[in-house]
């Protein structure tokens, strides 16, 4: 049970400061791939399919939307940046 806790504690912190340096299209597209892959799994059990597959293609498809809509967030300001 001890180790259990470690183990969730560890996780938790991982998936927390593992994000900091990723742009916004990076983050959409693994906060996509993670709910796609947990819907997929969840609808794959329900229906009585393999929960493995579901998973596959709900984190497959959940990761190509989030690659899509990762940077509409800002609006466009920073595509025509100039540096001088």
């Amino acid at each position: 049970m001890r180790c259990m806790k470690f183990l969730t504690l560890f996780l938790l912190a991982a998936v927390s400061f593992g994000c900091t340096g990723m742009s916004n299209r990076q983050q959409s597209t693994l906060s996509g791939g993670a709910i796609g892959a947990g819907g997929g799994a969840l609808l794959g059990g329900l229906s009585g399919g393999r929960p493995a597959v579901g998973a596959v293609l709900g984190g497959a498809a959940g990761a190509l939307t989030g690659y899509i809509l990762g940077d509409q967030g800002d609006g466009g300001r920073h595509r025509h940046r100039r540096n001088y």
